[in-house]
């Protein structure tokens, strides 16, 4: 175009106006570029730059535990190195909180501040869903985690967690699942509806838990948090009450088939587990189908439980975990008959040895297992964020899937606090940083 404007400008032209013609011509190539330039970082819209694609090596050991064995150490540890490519997909996202996949590959990302987006395959940003519930924002609050139903290709069901005030009064607060029908094209929900809410609610504005997980049998675990004050985490303890507690549900809400029963008159229920301090991680054991769980320790002390039926993880009558501020021992000791020892815990937040004195919690948040074939060297492996250990945790499990036998931080060097991990549906590992990114590990 720039060729042809040249060689047929009238030759007779003023050269004042041929000058004028050739700024024209030059005008016209800045403009010609600037387009190129902004084709060339499309894919994710005006106000979203183009993936940021970093590298960074790897020296992992592949673990092949002995056969039959738990807890023991491996019978075969390969060391192999690879590179990890971590790509910034997203950087416009406001403290986002929980990430679900829908079948083709979209995503849904909820925002602390109430807001629910729709994410392309690629991570751009389509746009906010409307139709969320007003939701109670403050401290730790706010709109949580997002999973999709087991039928969602026939029934289009979303369900969220998020803090929801009290009707009548605006002072106390609770964990509340809220289910709903997504459409898409519209970018919108219907069909509203809150099924369960943790009871009592109180006055605090932290420890809300709050991951959702469906059972192979369909049915919705639910993670709740202990409410943080001294005066309630006591009643992690009280089966009359949801502080503290691993719900399992019907879609409807409803207490599911084949939760334990408990001696305890006015027991809730919907109890599954019981004894937790500030769940922010959740996941399925892809074979054994036993739901695990990640919480916060206090000063130290957090820990990955295996969530089991009727069983009680102690909080906070026993912990690893020590007052903040003070390097006072939480509630009795470690251990105590008829309370669960939890699979591994980290008492510093880098996972370093610890050496006494003050202890560190490295904060875990968002749990998944990894089943996808780009990582064979990963497959069965346990992947935890940390928010104030701002790494990704990748631990390895004992061949009966009981007990862990080896655990490794990785990309710790990027300082991002990671509050979800998931794996997607094209088997890479997506993770959410609070600082508003999604990032894709790939290789």
């Amino acid at each position: 175009m720039t060729q042809l404007i040249t060689r047929y400008a009238p030759a007779f032209l003023h050269p004042a106006a041929r000058m004028l013609g050739r700024g024209f011509t030059l005008l016209f190539m800045l403009l010609a570029l600037i387009s190129i330039g902004m084709v060339a970082c499309g894919g994710g819209g005006a106000n979203e730059p183009a993936p940021l694609v970093q590298s960074q090596p790897v020296t992992t050991p592949v673990i092949t535990p002995a056969p039959g064995t738990s807890g023991t150490p491996a019978a075969v540890m390969l060391t192999t190195t690879f590179t990890l490519q971590v790509t910034e997909l997203n950087t416009t996202l406001v403290s986002p909180w929980g990430l679900a996949f829908l079948p083709d590959g979209r995503m849904l990302v909820t925002e602390k501040g109430g807001t629910l987006k729709l994410l392309a395959a690629n991570g751009s940003t389509v746009g906010t869903v409307s139709g969320v519930p007003a939701v109670n924002s403050a401290g730790q609050g706010g709109l949580l985690d997002v999973v999709i139903d087991p039928q969602y290709a026939s029934n289009q069901r979303i369900y969220m967690t998020f803090s929801e005030n009290d009707s009548s009064n605006a002072s106390i607060n609770s964990t509340a699942v809220v289910r709903a029908k997504l459409d898409t094209n519209a970018r919108s929900l219907s069909d509203v509806t809150v099924i369960y809410r943790q009871m009592p609610k109180v006055t605090s504005s932290g420890h809300y838990g709050s991951r959702l997980v469906f059972d192979k049998n369909g049915y919705l675990f639910v993670a709740l948090g202990d409410r943080q004050n001294n005066s309630e985490r006591v009643h992690a303890q009280d089966l009359t009450r949801g502080h503290g507690k691993v719900m399992r549900i019907t879609t409807e809400g409803m207490p599911a088939p084949g939760n334990p029963s408990f001696a305890t008159a006015g027991a809730q229920g919907a109890i599954w587990s019981y004894g937790h301090r500030n769940p922010q991680g959740a996941a399925l054991h892809p074979t054994t189908g036993e739901l695990w769980v990640s919480e916060h320790g206090p000063q130290g002390g957090d820990e990955l439980n295996r969530a089991e039926s009727g069983k009680n993880y102690g909080w906070p009558v026993i912990s690893y975990g020590q007052e903040y501020g003070s390097t006072t021992q939480v509630g009795e000791g470690t251990a105590k008959a008829g309370m669960e020892q939890p699979v591994s815990y980290w008492l510093t937040r880098d996972g370093s040895p610890y050496t006494g004195g003050s202890k560190s919690s490295m904060a875990p948040a968002g749990l998944a297992f990894y089943s996808g074939d780009k990582f064979p060297e990963y497959s069965g492996n346990l992947f935890s964020g940390a928010l104030a250990g701002t790494a990704l945790w990748r631990v390895v499990l004992s061949s009966d899937g009981k007990s862990e036998i080896f655990r490794e931080r990785l990309l710790a060097s990027r300082g991002e606090r990671i509050r979800d991990v998931r794996q997607g549906t094209d088997g890479w590992i997506y993770m959410l940083a609070d600082s508003g990114k999604l990032i894709r590990v790939s290789r």
